[in-house]
């Protein structure tokens, strides 16, 4: 009779452990679905957005085309939930202290070569998934943008060296999936889930004769270069636009020495198009702010807020808010508690488009003691939008008509489009829209320190500031007055560029010792590759092209 419960009890606990059903930590689905149980440890995928409980092992596929307008889900099947596995990775710790310091980690291959790993946000997935969940349908690739965290990994995956590996042809996927916990040190789990499928890259016919590097059209507002460029470079990365490895790119335009030498456009843009380019339009506040300061109608960036504001007649007053200066909202240093780096900051820019006046939601903001007490570079739009309002109340006749008779007018820009704050004021946010020839104006005007046509329409020592190191946001990266900053290396050879930057992979590149400026236009918004592709054109084609 003991021998016979022994066996029992031995058979009990490997169908437990085979099934993952072990005692829990935190008690996770009891799933008797025989979709589960055939696929514990492994990964379906599938594009079809049915519950996983719905499937058949029919349903699962084997291989899938890249294609535009298709949908990858990925079926995940796992032995426990993610609490119980980063139990097992710190025993000692409470689920709630799992839950904020550990995650998935994923980790994709192509053709058994390991392209990308990433330990997924902590805030990604629900608290609930991660105590109770044993099995996960995640979007991947989605027609209908479906809300996931999985499509911005699978960007990241792409941007990070997926894009470049998935040639025309075959290749096989791979995807692993561990736990992992960060606390001193970063600890990863087994794998909790794998699985493989052929993506089979279709190959894009294209117009040879597009990929052809375009002479440039005469023009009045710039003269043409004749240097030469590395014309098989510049054709590589035509080839690489118009074939989709890099996406949504709408123009490229190279100035060396003042003179246009290239311009490119594609997907249906041409010369005359005005490009939405978001957050790029805050370098021109910047400017604005700079023109203003040296007619005299702002005294420096250095007032502070109460110099404007009343500010005891906003929410959350105190003292400390009437030090805030314009040069803090021009750095992105302002102690207002607002991130949009952090959806739930109360100052995310997000929060401010649903109200119906920018500048109240922004004044209205408490006080971020920590930046107080350390002053640190935090982007910030809302900042910019309450920049313009100071604009558009000191000068003659309001933003928009100053910025067209000092700035605008006399860079020979007659093609613009801005849109507008609830308060019909131009709004320095962001989506001013220009051409791309037009933006590289406003790039050399900052490369000849302020003058166009021996007009001196920025003042020099504005231009210095604006394109300094007056905030670092990392090792390699700087902010100035609403200007970017960081260093391009190529062949070991570093090249220091000043930048306005929007969404989506938006440029106006200005390098710092060569006499070149580069705009460089995208409809990427919200994704990743859109950031992450302008790089590698920079750095792998545009630099080679032109820099002997």
């Amino acid at each position: 009779m003991i021998r016979q419960f022994a066996i029992l009890t031995i058979i009990f606990l490997i169908a437990f452990d085979l099934f993952g059903q072990r005692a829990d930590f935190v008690e996770s689905d009891r799933i008797t679905y025989r979709i589960y149980k055939s696929n514990v440890g492994k990964i379906g995928f599938t594009s079809l957005n049915f519950p996983i409980e719905n499937l058949k092992q029919s349903d699962f596929l084997t291989s899938f085309e890249l294609k535009d307008k298709t949908n990858l889900n990925i079926n995940v099947f796992l032995g426990n939930s993610l609490t119980n596995y980063l139990h097992l990775l710190s025993p000692e710790l409470t689920a709630d202290q799992l839950t904020k310091n550990g995650n998935y980690q994923f980790s994709f291959y192509i053709d058994g070569k390991k392209i990308y790993s990433e330990n997924l946000n902590v805030n990604a997935g629900s608290l609930d998934s991660k105590n109770q969940k044993k099995t996960l349908r995640v979007p991947m690739i989605s027609s209908t943008n479906e809300d996931s965290w999985g499509r911005f990994l699978w960007d990241r995956f792409l941007a990070n060296g997926g894009e470049e590996a998935f040639t025309n042809g075959e290749h096989l996927l791979k995807i692993e999936i561990r736990p992992y916990l960060k606390l001193k040190e970063v600890l990863t789990g087994k794998i909790i889930a794998e699985g493989q499928i052929k993506i089979i890259v279709p190959e894009i016919k294209i117009d040879e004769k597009l990929v052809k590097v375009q002479p440039v059209q005469p023009l009045e507002d710039w003269p043409i270069s004749t240097e030469k460029i590395n014309i098989a470079k510049i054709e590589d990365l035509n080839r690489k636009i118009l074939t989709n490895k890099y996406k949504d790119i709408t123009s490229v335009v190279v100035i060396k020495d003042g003179k246009l030498l290239i311009e490119e456009y594609f997907n249906k843009v041409a010369r005359n198009t005005l490009h939405d380019t978001r957050s790029v339009g805050k370098s021109f506040a910047s400017a604005l702010l700079g023109i203003a300061v040296k007619d005299g109608y702002i005294k420096s960036e250095t007032q502070t807020l109460k110099e404007f504001y009343n500010l005891k007649d906003f929410q959350n007053y105190t003292p400390l808010k009437d030090s805030i200066t314009l040069e803090s909202l021009l750095t992105m240093s302002s102690p207002f508690d607002g991130s949009d780096m952090n959806q739930d900051s109360p100052g995310n820019e997000e929060k401010m488009y649903s109200t119906n006046n920018w500048v109240d939601f922004t004044l209205n903001l408490p006080i971020d003691k920590t930046k107080i007490a350390d002053k640190r570079w935090d982007y910030f739009t809302a900042g910019v939008v309450v920049l313009g309002d100071i604009i558009h109340k000191s000068v003659p006749e309001g933003l928009e008509k100053y910025a067209h008779k000092n700035l605008f007018y006399p860079l020979g820009i007659t093609e613009y489009k801005w849109q507008f704050t609830p308060q019909k004021v131009a709004n320095t946010a962001g989506s001013l829209q220009l051409r791309s020839l037009d933006y590289a104006k406003f790039g050399q005007l900052y490369k000849n320190y302020g003058t166009w046509n021996d007009k001196q329409i920025l003042s020099k020592d504005w231009i210095t500031k604006s394109l300094s190191h007056k905030m670092k946001i990392s090792d390699d990266e700087y902010y100035g007055y609403l200007f970017w900053n960081k260093t391009y290396k190529v062949n070991d050879v570093g090249y220091e560029v000043y930048y306005s930057s929007g969404n989506g992979g938006n440029r106006i590149f200005i390098f710092k010792d060569k006499p070149i400026v580069i705009v460089i236009t995208s409809t990427a918004y919200n994704s990743l590759y859109g950031e992450k592709q302008v790089d590698k054109i920079i750095e792998n084609y545009l630099i080679p092209a032109i820099i002997k």
